[in-house]
């Protein structure tokens, strides 16, 4: 068992998260950014790469006051759980995402991480080790449904989508294109990784829908499920 997993993400009309000095780029605007906001506030948790973490140091917390109350009504934390993969363990000890807004932060970590390290983050969050010398995807979401987790939102980047395309873990896909070109043969993009060699392999989306938001299109799919 595994939780739903939306994977969402703001790229440019290249298919770009940011640029080639994986520089945060403010790709869409207020409406979408209050979309983006109330996903976070109705999933059990948001999750990322340590990539992400290490460039743009995000908190990752529910923004809107009025959604933050409403999770607390609901006996939620203020914030839904806070997860990195992190294989290494290099987040750093001041980095925003364990020190800013209320709830559980999660450092998903394999084997390989640094023993030291694993005991310094442990002192802000709670450390899983799942895999050897990478985070075991599939794992880590089974120890994530063991511990109450339903739904999971993946925020990026481009490495960790891909693995979790790769391991056919995605189950929705929200991905806002914005009106600019970034460019760049080494810029992030929305699945990087290996990528899939033969056309068989492909992961096929179905359009679910799409909307114009701000300057921009938001475009949402679903996974589509081989049966055998």
């Amino acid at each position: 068992m595994r939780p739903y997993v939306h994977v969402n993400v703001a790229m440019s009309a290249d298919g770009k998260l940011s640029t080639r000095e994986r520089r945060q780029v403010k790709i869409s605007g207020s409406s979408d950014f209050t979309r983006v906001d109330m996903i976070k506030a109705e999933s059990d948790a948001i999750m990322v790469g340590i990539g992400t973490v290490l460039a743009d140091d995000p908190s990752l917390t529910v923004k809107s006051p009025a959604l933050v109350t409403e999770r607390l009504e609901n006996g939620k934390d203020e914030n839904p759980v806070r997860i990195v993969v992190d294989s290494r363990a290099r987040t750093p000890i001041d980095a925003a995402i364990l020190h800013k807004g209320k709830g559980e932060r999660i450092i998903a970590c394999s084997l390989q991480a640094d023993t030291e390290k694993k005991e310094a983050l442990s002192q802000y969050a709670t450390v899983i080790v799942a895999g050897e010398r990478e985070v075991d995807l599939p794992l880590l979401l089974s120890i994530l449904h063991e511990r109450g987790i339903r739904t999971l939102m993946v925020e990026g980047g481009g490495t960790l989508i891909w693995g979790f395309f790769h391991e056919g873990l995605v189950d929705k896909l929200t991905c806002y294109v914005g009106n600019m070109v970034i460019g760049g043969d080494h810029a992030p993009t929305l699945a990087d990784g290996e990528g899939f060699i033969h056309e068989s392999d492909f992961i096929r989306l179905s359009l679910y829908g799409f909307e114009r938001i701000d300057s921009g299109i938001l475009l949402t799919w679903t996974v589509e499920r081989t049966t055998t």
